[in-house]
């Protein structure tokens, strides 16, 4: 009888090993699934050259129009006249570089206050 017992005991050990077996290739099993259902969902696909190469002129163009437009703003703030004065205030107080200082002039129309205010916030 202490014969059976452990035979039942070994077997019920491997009975258990199996069971646990099982249900670690099941988990591993419905993980593979889950994987595979989210990998399925987006197929590659080969882009075309033709629409490849109307995304990038399409990138190109707004490249230009912006480059375009900042010249044409760099030229209506040239036209802005501004005071050496005003610049030097600018540049003492401030301690930026003189550059910096006649830009932020010109951007607010020779208004010295504004400028320092800008400069400020």
């Amino acid at each position: 009888m202490a014969d059976e017992e452990v035979q039942n005991g070994t077997s019920d050990e491997n009975d258990n090993s199996e069971k646990s077996q099982q249900k670690k290739q099941a988990k591993y099993d419905s993980g593979a699934a889950d994987l595979e259902k989210v990998t399925d969902y987006a197929e590659e696909k080969e882009i075309s050259t033709q629409n490849f190469a109307v995304a990038i002129s399409a990138i190109g163009d707004r490249w230009n129009q912006a480059a375009l437009e900042e010249q044409a703003r760099e030229k209506e703030l040239l036209k802005v006249s501004i005071r050496k004065e005003d610049v030097d205030l600018i540049v003492r107080e401030m301690e930026i570089p003189r550059s910096t200082a006649e830009r932020t002039l010109r951007e607010n129309h020779g208004n010295v206050v504004n400028a320092l205010i800008s400069l400020t916030n």
